[in-house]
Protein backbone atom coordinates (compact mmCIF):
# COMPACT_ATOMS: atom_id res chain seq x y z
CA UNK A 1 0.00 0.00 0.00
CA UNK A 2 3.19 2.25 -0.38
CA UNK A 3 2.53 3.17 3.31
CA UNK A 4 6.07 5.66 3.39
CA UNK A 5 4.58 7.72 0.31
CA UNK A 6 1.49 8.32 2.14
CA UNK A 7 3.18 8.82 4.90
CA UNK A 8 5.48 11.32 3.10
CA UNK A 9 2.60 13.44 1.36
CA UNK A 10 0.02 13.86 4.67
CA UNK A 11 3.59 15.41 6.17
CA UNK A 12 3.62 17.85 3.13
CA UNK A 13 0.29 18.26 3.21
CA UNK A 14 0.50 19.35 7.21
CA UNK A 15 3.32 21.86 6.84
CA UNK A 16 1.19 23.54 3.80
CA UNK A 17 -1.72 23.84 5.77
CA UNK A 18 0.39 25.48 8.31
CA UNK A 19 1.68 28.03 6.45
CA UNK A 20 -1.42 28.61 4.63
CA UNK A 21 -3.79 28.93 7.79
CA UNK A 22 -1.28 31.71 9.71
CA UNK A 23 -3.66 34.27 7.99
CA UNK A 24 -6.49 32.97 9.61
CA UNK A 25 -7.90 31.46 6.84
CA UNK A 26 -8.48 27.72 5.45
CA UNK A 27 -7.21 26.17 2.23
CA UNK A 28 -9.87 26.05 -0.55
CA UNK A 29 -10.32 23.05 -2.90
CA UNK A 30 -9.68 25.94 -5.64
CA UNK A 31 -6.17 27.32 -3.80
CA UNK A 32 -8.07 30.26 -2.80
CA UNK A 33 -9.10 31.48 0.28
CA UNK A 34 -12.50 30.40 2.76
CA UNK A 35 -13.00 31.77 6.65
CA UNK A 36 -13.35 29.22 8.30
CA UNK A 37 -15.66 28.11 10.50
CA UNK A 38 -18.41 29.01 8.37
CA UNK A 39 -21.95 28.70 9.68
CA UNK A 40 -22.59 25.45 8.42
CA UNK A 41 -18.75 24.10 9.41
CA UNK A 42 -17.79 25.00 13.06
CA UNK A 43 -14.33 24.04 14.18
CA UNK A 44 -13.94 22.47 10.45
CA UNK A 45 -10.27 22.00 8.85
CA UNK A 46 -8.80 21.10 5.50
CA UNK A 47 -7.64 18.05 6.50
CA UNK A 48 -8.57 15.08 9.02
CA UNK A 49 -6.08 12.96 11.18
CA UNK A 50 -3.94 10.15 9.33
CA UNK A 51 -5.87 7.54 11.61
CA UNK A 52 -9.33 8.79 10.47
CA UNK A 53 -8.60 8.65 6.72
CA UNK A 54 -10.80 5.78 4.65
CA UNK A 55 -8.86 3.63 2.60
CA UNK A 56 -8.26 4.41 -1.09
CA UNK A 57 -10.18 1.56 -2.10
CA UNK A 58 -13.80 0.72 -0.63
CA UNK A 59 -16.23 -1.71 -1.17
CA UNK A 60 -20.27 -1.75 -1.27
CA UNK A 61 -21.98 -5.35 -0.32
CA UNK A 62 -25.91 -5.07 -1.21
CA UNK A 63 -27.24 -6.11 2.34
CA UNK A 64 -30.79 -6.55 1.17
CA UNK A 65 -33.69 -5.09 -0.84
CA UNK A 66 -35.83 -2.77 1.58
CA UNK A 67 -38.96 -2.19 -0.89
CA UNK A 68 -39.99 -2.69 -4.42
CA UNK A 69 -42.59 -1.49 -6.58
CA UNK A 70 -42.07 1.96 -6.11
CA UNK A 71 -43.64 4.48 -8.65
CA UNK A 72 -41.00 7.45 -9.22
CA UNK A 73 -39.67 7.56 -5.84
CA UNK A 74 -37.78 10.59 -5.04
CA UNK A 75 -37.57 12.10 -1.34
CA UNK A 76 -36.83 9.33 1.47
CA UNK A 77 -36.92 10.37 4.88
CA UNK A 78 -35.58 7.12 7.44
CA UNK A 79 -38.11 7.39 10.48
CA UNK A 80 -37.06 6.55 14.15
CA UNK A 81 -38.74 3.09 14.69
CA UNK A 82 -36.26 1.87 11.77
CA UNK A 83 -39.46 2.41 9.04
CA UNK A 84 -38.72 5.15 6.18
CA UNK A 85 -41.17 7.85 4.16
CA UNK A 86 -40.63 7.85 0.66
CA UNK A 87 -42.25 10.36 -1.69
CA UNK A 88 -43.45 9.41 -5.31
CA UNK A 89 -42.53 12.81 -7.58
CA UNK A 90 -45.49 12.03 -10.16
CA UNK A 91 -48.36 10.87 -7.79
CA UNK A 92 -47.84 13.41 -5.20
CA UNK A 93 -47.65 10.80 -2.17
CA UNK A 94 -46.02 10.14 0.35
CA UNK A 95 -45.99 6.46 1.58
CA UNK A 96 -44.21 4.69 4.84
CA UNK A 97 -42.49 1.43 4.39
CA UNK A 98 -42.03 -0.35 8.04
CA UNK A 99 -39.47 -2.06 8.96
CA UNK A 100 -40.79 -5.18 7.49
CA UNK A 101 -40.91 -3.31 4.11
CA UNK A 102 -44.67 -3.25 4.10
CA UNK A 103 -45.99 -0.14 1.78
CA UNK A 104 -48.78 2.30 3.10
CA UNK A 105 -49.77 5.60 1.94
CA UNK A 106 -50.32 7.71 4.53
CA UNK A 107 -51.42 11.01 2.52
CA UNK A 108 -51.06 12.58 -0.66
CA UNK A 109 -49.78 16.63 -0.99
CA UNK A 110 -52.33 19.21 -1.98
CA UNK A 111 -51.18 21.32 -4.95
CA UNK A 112 -47.93 19.11 -6.52
CA UNK A 113 -48.35 19.69 -10.38
CA UNK A 114 -45.92 17.09 -11.80
CA UNK A 115 -44.31 17.80 -15.17
CA UNK A 116 -40.95 17.24 -16.74
CA UNK A 117 -38.60 16.93 -13.70
CA UNK A 118 -41.03 18.47 -11.52
CA UNK A 119 -43.54 16.93 -8.69
CA UNK A 120 -43.18 15.90 -5.64
CA UNK A 121 -39.45 16.06 -4.64
CA UNK A 122 -37.05 16.39 -0.89
CA UNK A 123 -38.41 14.47 2.06
CA UNK A 124 -37.19 16.08 5.25
CA UNK A 125 -37.90 15.35 8.86
CA UNK A 126 -38.11 17.86 11.67
CA UNK A 127 -34.76 18.02 14.04
CA UNK A 128 -37.87 17.86 16.67
CA UNK A 129 -39.44 15.19 15.05
CA UNK A 130 -39.86 13.32 18.30
CA UNK A 131 -42.21 16.22 19.70
CA UNK A 132 -43.99 18.38 16.78
CA UNK A 133 -44.09 14.87 13.83
CA UNK A 134 -43.38 17.93 10.76
CA UNK A 135 -42.65 16.26 7.75
CA UNK A 136 -40.62 18.74 5.45
CA UNK A 137 -41.50 18.55 1.58
CA UNK A 138 -39.91 20.47 -1.46
CA UNK A 139 -43.18 20.08 -4.11
CA UNK A 140 -43.89 21.64 -7.91
CA UNK A 141 -47.04 23.30 -7.76
CA UNK A 142 -49.04 25.67 -10.98
CA UNK A 143 -47.25 28.53 -10.04
CA UNK A 144 -43.47 27.36 -8.71
CA UNK A 145 -41.43 25.49 -6.61
CA UNK A 146 -42.06 25.91 -2.85
CA UNK A 147 -41.57 24.27 0.77
CA UNK A 148 -43.96 23.31 3.02
CA UNK A 149 -44.34 21.35 6.35
CA UNK A 150 -47.23 18.77 7.59
CA UNK A 151 -48.11 16.88 10.86
CA UNK A 152 -47.91 13.15 10.21
CA UNK A 153 -50.43 11.54 12.85
CA UNK A 154 -50.34 7.89 12.52
CA UNK A 155 -53.36 7.18 14.97
CA UNK A 156 -55.96 8.88 11.70
CA UNK A 157 -56.52 6.51 9.16
CA UNK A 158 -54.19 5.07 6.35
CA UNK A 159 -53.88 7.37 3.00
CA UNK A 160 -55.43 10.53 5.69
CA UNK A 161 -52.36 10.88 7.93
CA UNK A 162 -50.55 13.85 6.17
CA UNK A 163 -52.15 17.15 7.97
CA UNK A 164 -52.47 20.47 5.41
CA UNK A 165 -49.53 21.71 4.25
CA UNK A 166 -47.95 24.73 6.11
CA UNK A 167 -46.32 26.86 3.39
CA UNK A 168 -43.35 27.93 5.01
CA UNK A 169 -41.34 29.14 1.73
CA UNK A 170 -42.98 29.97 -1.96
CA UNK A 171 -41.54 31.79 -5.21
CA UNK A 172 -38.55 29.22 -6.24
CA UNK A 173 -38.59 29.51 -10.03
CA UNK A 174 -40.32 26.11 -11.86
CA UNK A 175 -39.36 24.57 -14.60
CA UNK A 176 -40.10 21.59 -17.36
CA UNK A 177 -36.11 20.85 -15.98
CA UNK A 178 -33.94 22.44 -13.51
CA UNK A 179 -35.72 22.28 -10.00
CA UNK A 180 -33.43 21.15 -7.59
CA UNK A 181 -35.69 19.46 -4.90
CA UNK A 182 -33.00 18.23 -2.52
CA UNK A 183 -33.52 19.43 1.33
CA UNK A 184 -32.29 18.91 4.69
CA UNK A 185 -31.86 19.89 7.96
CA UNK A 186 -27.61 20.58 8.99
CA UNK A 187 -25.97 19.86 11.88
CA UNK A 188 -27.06 23.11 13.03
CA UNK A 189 -30.74 22.65 12.86
CA UNK A 190 -31.35 25.09 9.86
CA UNK A 191 -33.09 24.07 6.77
CA UNK A 192 -31.26 23.84 3.74
CA UNK A 193 -32.56 23.35 -0.11
CA UNK A 194 -30.90 22.39 -3.46
CA UNK A 195 -32.86 24.67 -6.31
CA UNK A 196 -32.29 24.66 -10.22
CA UNK A 197 -32.30 27.24 -12.85
CA UNK A 198 -35.19 25.89 -14.75
CA UNK A 199 -32.95 26.44 -17.64
CA UNK A 200 -32.93 30.24 -17.64
CA UNK A 201 -29.04 30.25 -16.90
CA UNK A 202 -28.87 33.80 -15.74
CA UNK A 203 -31.40 33.13 -12.44
CA UNK A 204 -28.21 31.83 -11.31
CA UNK A 205 -26.15 34.80 -10.88
CA UNK A 206 -29.40 36.57 -9.53
CA UNK A 207 -29.15 36.99 -6.27
CA UNK A 208 -32.55 38.29 -5.81
CA UNK A 209 -33.94 35.10 -7.39
CA UNK A 210 -34.00 31.62 -5.18
CA UNK A 211 -33.24 30.12 -8.49
CA UNK A 212 -29.73 27.96 -9.02
CA UNK A 213 -28.94 28.42 -5.54
CA UNK A 214 -28.37 26.60 -1.91
CA UNK A 215 -30.84 28.16 0.01
CA UNK A 216 -30.48 28.41 3.79
CA UNK A 217 -33.42 28.81 6.66
CA UNK A 218 -34.92 28.50 9.77
CA UNK A 219 -37.66 25.84 9.89
CA UNK A 220 -40.29 28.25 9.81
CA UNK A 221 -38.66 29.64 6.29
CA UNK A 222 -37.13 32.87 7.33
CA UNK A 223 -33.25 33.85 6.48
CA UNK A 224 -30.91 32.89 8.92
CA UNK A 225 -28.26 35.17 10.96
CA UNK A 226 -24.87 34.45 9.75
CA UNK A 227 -26.20 34.02 5.72
CA UNK A 228 -24.54 36.60 3.34
CA UNK A 229 -27.34 38.63 3.48
CA UNK A 230 -29.45 39.10 6.29
CA UNK A 231 -32.98 39.55 4.48
CA UNK A 232 -32.47 36.69 2.80
CA UNK A 233 -31.89 32.67 2.47
CA UNK A 234 -29.53 32.57 -0.32
CA UNK A 235 -27.00 30.74 1.19
CA UNK A 236 -24.37 29.91 -2.32
CA UNK A 237 -25.40 30.92 -5.94
CA UNK A 238 -23.73 30.08 -9.41
CA UNK A 239 -25.73 26.54 -9.73
CA UNK A 240 -27.29 24.82 -12.29
CA UNK A 241 -29.22 22.29 -10.62
CA UNK A 242 -28.45 21.04 -7.03
CA UNK A 243 -30.24 17.70 -6.08
CA UNK A 244 -27.42 16.21 -3.26
CA UNK A 245 -26.59 17.70 -0.14
CA UNK A 246 -24.86 16.24 2.82
CA UNK A 247 -22.68 16.94 5.39
CA UNK A 248 -19.08 15.30 6.24
CA UNK A 249 -17.68 14.35 9.63
CA UNK A 250 -16.37 18.04 9.90
CA UNK A 251 -19.91 19.35 9.76
CA UNK A 252 -18.74 20.67 6.13
CA UNK A 253 -21.60 21.30 3.69
CA UNK A 254 -21.48 19.33 0.42
CA UNK A 255 -23.49 19.32 -2.71
CA UNK A 256 -23.85 17.55 -6.30
CA UNK A 257 -24.54 19.28 -9.20
CA UNK A 258 -25.63 18.49 -12.74
CA UNK A 259 -23.34 19.81 -15.99
CA UNK A 260 -24.61 20.77 -18.89
CA UNK A 261 -22.36 18.73 -21.94
CA UNK A 262 -19.03 18.52 -19.91
CA UNK A 263 -18.69 18.38 -16.44
CA UNK A 264 -20.98 17.20 -13.99
CA UNK A 265 -19.67 18.51 -10.24
CA UNK A 266 -19.24 17.85 -6.73
CA UNK A 267 -18.81 20.81 -4.77
CA UNK A 268 -17.91 21.85 -0.86
CA UNK A 269 -20.13 25.14 -0.30
CA UNK A 270 -19.20 28.17 2.08
CA UNK A 271 -21.39 30.75 2.49
CA UNK A 272 -21.63 33.19 -0.16
CA UNK A 273 -19.66 31.24 -2.83
CA UNK A 274 -20.37 31.77 -6.54
CA UNK A 275 -20.06 28.10 -7.94
CA UNK A 276 -19.72 29.61 -11.50
CA UNK A 277 -22.54 28.62 -13.49
CA UNK A 278 -23.32 29.35 -16.43
CA UNK A 279 -20.07 31.65 -16.99
CA UNK A 280 -18.14 28.18 -15.63
CA UNK A 281 -18.44 24.67 -15.88
CA UNK A 282 -16.18 22.36 -13.93
CA UNK A 283 -13.10 23.30 -12.94
CA UNK A 284 -12.68 26.25 -14.99
CA UNK A 285 -9.54 28.25 -12.94
CA UNK A 286 -11.39 31.66 -12.94
CA UNK A 287 -11.16 34.19 -10.36
CA UNK A 288 -14.23 35.03 -8.19
CA UNK A 289 -15.54 31.79 -8.49
CA UNK A 290 -15.39 28.03 -6.69
CA UNK A 291 -14.12 25.32 -9.18
CA UNK A 292 -15.41 21.98 -7.50
CA UNK A 293 -13.74 19.23 -5.64
CA UNK A 294 -14.28 16.79 -8.17
CA UNK A 295 -16.15 16.91 -11.55
CA UNK A 296 -17.14 13.83 -13.58
CA UNK A 297 -18.39 13.48 -17.82
CA UNK A 298 -22.05 14.19 -17.71
CA UNK A 299 -22.36 10.53 -19.42
CA UNK A 300 -20.60 9.15 -16.10
CA UNK A 301 -22.69 10.70 -13.56
CA UNK A 302 -25.54 13.31 -14.10
CA UNK A 303 -25.67 12.96 -10.42
CA UNK A 304 -28.75 13.13 -7.82
CA UNK A 305 -28.17 12.57 -4.40
CA UNK A 306 -25.18 12.71 -2.32
CA UNK A 307 -24.48 10.67 1.57
CA UNK A 308 -21.66 11.10 3.85
CA UNK A 309 -20.35 7.74 4.87
CA UNK A 310 -16.94 5.99 5.73
CA UNK A 311 -15.46 8.64 5.31
CA UNK A 312 -16.41 8.74 2.06
CA UNK A 313 -19.12 11.26 -0.04
CA UNK A 314 -21.32 8.92 -1.76
CA UNK A 315 -23.03 10.18 -4.80
CA UNK A 316 -26.10 8.60 -7.08
CA UNK A 317 -25.79 8.88 -10.80
CA UNK A 318 -28.75 9.05 -13.21
CA UNK A 319 -27.54 8.65 -16.82
CA UNK A 320 -24.32 7.29 -14.91
CA UNK A 321 -26.23 4.09 -13.79
CA UNK A 322 -23.66 3.77 -10.57
CA UNK A 323 -22.93 4.49 -7.51
CA UNK A 324 -19.99 6.81 -7.21
CA UNK A 325 -17.22 6.61 -4.04
CA UNK A 326 -15.01 9.54 -3.09
CA UNK A 327 -12.87 9.09 -0.51
CA UNK A 328 -12.24 12.37 1.54
CA UNK A 329 -8.62 14.03 3.42
CA UNK A 330 -10.43 16.71 4.94
CA UNK A 331 -11.97 18.87 1.68
CA UNK A 332 -9.49 16.87 -0.97
CA UNK A 333 -10.28 13.37 -2.39
CA UNK A 334 -7.93 11.25 -0.91
CA UNK A 335 -7.98 8.65 -3.98
CA UNK A 336 -9.42 9.03 -7.01
CA UNK A 337 -13.51 8.41 -7.11
CA UNK A 338 -14.29 4.90 -7.36
CA UNK A 339 -18.03 3.69 -9.18
CA UNK A 340 -19.95 0.51 -7.74
CA UNK A 341 -22.95 -1.25 -9.26
CA UNK A 342 -22.39 0.33 -12.75
CA UNK A 343 -25.45 -0.89 -15.08
CA UNK A 344 -26.56 -3.15 -11.89
CA UNK A 345 -29.81 -0.84 -10.94
CA UNK A 346 -30.29 1.18 -13.82
CA UNK A 347 -30.66 5.33 -12.93
CA UNK A 348 -29.79 6.10 -9.12
CA UNK A 349 -31.72 9.08 -7.48
CA UNK A 350 -31.22 9.14 -3.82
CA UNK A 351 -28.79 8.27 -1.07
CA UNK A 352 -28.87 8.54 2.34
CA UNK A 353 -26.41 7.54 5.38
CA UNK A 354 -28.55 4.80 7.65
CA UNK A 355 -25.47 4.46 9.88
CA UNK A 356 -21.64 4.86 9.93
CA UNK A 357 -20.84 2.23 7.16
CA UNK A 358 -24.68 1.22 6.10
CA UNK A 359 -26.62 3.35 3.34
CA UNK A 360 -29.87 3.54 1.74
CA UNK A 361 -29.90 3.72 -2.20
CA UNK A 362 -32.98 4.22 -4.16
CA UNK A 363 -33.22 3.44 -8.17
CA UNK A 364 -35.25 5.73 -10.69
CA UNK A 365 -36.27 4.08 -13.71
CA UNK A 366 -39.99 4.48 -13.49
CA UNK A 367 -38.97 8.26 -13.63
CA UNK A 368 -39.58 8.04 -17.25
CA UNK A 369 -35.85 8.22 -18.34
CA UNK A 370 -35.30 4.81 -17.21
CA UNK A 371 -36.59 1.23 -18.39
CA UNK A 372 -37.74 -0.51 -15.51
CA UNK A 373 -37.78 -3.92 -15.07
CA UNK A 374 -39.99 -6.14 -13.06
CA UNK A 375 -39.78 -5.32 -9.43
CA UNK A 376 -38.49 -1.62 -10.16
CA UNK A 377 -38.02 0.95 -8.36
CA UNK A 378 -36.62 -0.24 -5.43
CA UNK A 379 -34.65 0.68 -2.31
CA UNK A 380 -31.53 -1.47 -1.30
CA UNK A 381 -29.47 -1.47 2.09
CA UNK A 382 -25.78 -1.15 1.50
CA UNK A 383 -22.63 -1.90 3.57
CA UNK A 384 -19.80 -0.06 2.37
CA UNK A 385 -16.63 0.83 3.77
Amino acid sequence: MQRPAVTALLAAAVLVLAAGCSSGTAPRPDGGARSTPAPSSPGASASTPAADLPPPKGSVKVTRTVAQGLKSPWGVAPLPDGGLLVASRDEGTVSRIDPAGKQTVIGSVPGVEPGGEGGLLGLALSPAYASDHQVYAYFTTESDNRIARMIYDEKRPAGEQLGAPDTILRGIPKGTIHNGGRIAFGPDKMLYAGTGETGDRGLAQDKKSLGGKILRMTPDGQPVHGNPEADSVVYSYGHRNVQGLAWDGANRLWASEFGQDTWDELNVIGPGENDGWPVVEGKGGKPGFVDPVEQWKTADASPSGIAYAAGSIWMASLRGERLWRIPLDGTRPLARPEAFLTSTYGRLRTVTATGPHTLLLVTSATDGRGTPKPGDDRILELEVT
